[in-house]
């Protein structure tokens, strides 16, 4: 078991958790938005997966945006197959918690989903969000297209030039090819639906991406 400083540290991936074959098994429609959780989702809705801190708070956040489609939390960015909550926590997975958002770009473009992103956490502070501390809550984009990824860049650098003129540090959010999500436990999809008065680590740095 990893203590407190080494969940700082990422895990190689010969030591990672072994995971297991099996798949989470998840709720067939949105508490919230009453669409499926998982794919395929209809022609013409695109996928975007972001993490910024623990998933609760972020998801919620994209749910509410006009345009949005479907969301669901899981892990990513790791190692270990379909692996659980509490392996997570412990560092050794190598997962961040992630969001994936469906959506139609008719109506809320990629641009919009990044300034939310960026504005809704502090994407400077490493291997922490807040009091939330360890590699599962660092500040990562994963990208589906090389379209995305240009976007993703693009924005980084506009919002890097923003921090700075505000007194703010340099980014450490990571930007790379989507890999396989993993779809986290039933009790975590939209939990702040059924927890109103849940916990929410969300706190951005009151910087604007213009």
């Amino acid at each position: 078991m990893f203590d407190r400083r080494n969940k700082t540290e990422m895990v190689a991936a010969n030591e990672a958790l072994p995971g297991r074959t099996e798949a989470m098994k998840v709720p067939d429609r949105h508490l919230v938005l009453g669409t499926p959780l998982l794919p395929p989702f209809p022609t013409g809705i695109e996928t975007a997966i972001f993490a910024l801190g623990c998933f609760w708070g972020a998801e919620r956040l994209f749910w509410k945006q006009p345009g949005v489609y479907s969301t669901s939390v899981g892990y990513s960015g790791g190692y270990t197959a379909n692996p659980t909550y509490e392996e997570v926590c412990t560092g050794r997975t190598g997962h961040a918690e992630v969001v994936l958002v469906a959506f139609d770009p008719a109506l809320i473009s990629y641009g919009t989903l990044l300034r939310l992103f960026w504005e809704a956490h502090d994407p400077t502070a490493g291997m922490r969000q807040g009091n939330d501390i360890g590699t599962q809550y660092r500040s990562m984009v994963l990208t589906v297209s090389p379209e995305q990824e240009r976007q993703a860049q693009a924005s980084l650098e506009t919002y890097q030039a923003a921090l700075r003129q505000a007194g703010h540090g340099t980014i450490s959010t990571e930007i790379a090819s989507a890999g396989p999500f993993f779809w986290a436990e039933p009790e975590h999809q939209q939990y702040l639906a059924r927890n109103p008065n849940g916990y929410c680590g969300l706190g951005g740095t009151g910087v604007r991406l213009c």
